[in-house]
C-alpha cells in the first residue's frame, strides 16, 4: 500500500497549507481522502476571514492526481472528511467514485446550514453516490476512518497501516497543528465548532481519541491538518509513504 500526500494551496499570513491524501491499496484500489478548494479558486480565489488564498493550477485536484499518473475517473473511493470548502471544492469531479461519509455530517450539510452552502453545487452534486456511515470503520484492510466530531459534527479522520511505515493517522481537522495535540491544553480554534460548552468537550474528546488510537497502535506518524512547520518536512507527491 502506498500514501500520497497532496498539496492543494496555502493560506497567508504563515504558509498554512491545505492537503489532500491519495491511498493506493496493493489490489490496485484508489483512496483520495478530500479534494482541495475549488478548482474556480485558481483565478477567483474567495479568501478565508483574515486570510489570503494562494492556489495555483498545479494545486488543483485533477492537476496532483495527474502528478501520479492518475485522473479523476481513476478513483474508487473518495473519504469525504467534512464538507467545508478547503475539503470538498472538487467532489463533482468524482462522479465514478464511491463517497464515503458520516451520516449525521451528511445530513447537517444538507440541512441547508449555511456553513456549507457556498460549495453545495461541488458536494451535492447528483451524479455524486455517497455511502454514509456512522462511527469508526474499516474501508478496506489496513484503511479505517474513525469518527472525530468536533471541529464540526461528523468529522473523520484516517488511519492507515502500511507495510514499511508503519501505522499512520490522517488528523486532519480534528487536530489541525501539532501544537493542539494535547486534549487538555488545546487551543479551540474559529473555525472549529464550539458554540456550546459541550461542543469544546466533543473537540477535546475527538483530540483525545486520536491521541489513544495513535497510543494503541504504535503509529509511526500523525499527519496534522493544516500544520505550517511538519508539512515541508513530510515527503509529498510523487514521492510517498510505503
Amino acid at each position: 500500500m502506498r500514501l500520497y500526500l497532496l498539496h492543494f494551496g496555502t493560506m497567508q499570513p504563515g504558509g498554512i497549507p491545505v492537503c489532500g491524501y491519495l491511498i493506493q491499496a496493493d489490489d490496485g484500489t484508489n483512496v483520495l481522502v478530500d479534494t482541495g478548494w475549488p478548482r474556480s479558486y485558481v483565478t477567483d480565489p474567495m479568501h478565508p476571514p483574515g486570510l489570503t488564498l494562494e492556489i495555483a493550477e498545479e494545486d488543483t485536484a485533477a492537476a496532483r492526481l495527474g502528478s501520479i499518473g492518475l485522473t479523476p475517473g481513476d478513483i474508487d473511493l473518495l473519504i469525504c472528511s467534512h464538507l467545508d470548502d478547503d475539503h470538498s471544492g472538487n467532489h463533482d469531479l468524482f462522479t465514478g467514485a464511491e463517497l464515503i461519509v458520516q451520516r449525521k455530517h451528511l445530513e447537517l450539510a444538507r440541512s441547508g446550514h449555511p456553513r456549507f452552502a457556498r460549495n453545495r453545487d461541488a458536494w451535492d452534486h447528483p451524479d455524486l453516490r455517497y455511502r454514509m456511515i456512522e462511527g469508526d470503520k474499516e474501508i478496506l484492510p489496513g484503511v479505517e476512518v474513525i469518527e472525530t466530531s468536533g471541529h464540526v459534527p461528523g468529522h473523520q479522520s484516517v488511519l492507515i497501516r502500511l507495510a514499511e511505515t508503519g501505522p499512520v493517522i490522517l488528523a486532519i481537522d480534528a487536530v489541525m497543528d501539532q501544537s493542539m495535540a494535547d486534549p487538555d491544553e488545546r487551543e479551540i480554534w474559529l473555525t472549529d465548532w464550539a458554540e456550546t460548552p459541550e461542543d469544546e468537550a466533543q473537540i477535546r474528546a475527538s483530540t483525545r481519541k486520536l491521541a489513544q488510537v495513535a497510543s494503541q497502535e504504535r503509529a509511526a506518524l500523525t499527519i496534522y491538518g493544516h500544520d505550517a512547520r511538519q508539512w515541508p518536512t513530510l515527503r509529498h507527491a510523487p514521492a510517498f509513504y510505503s
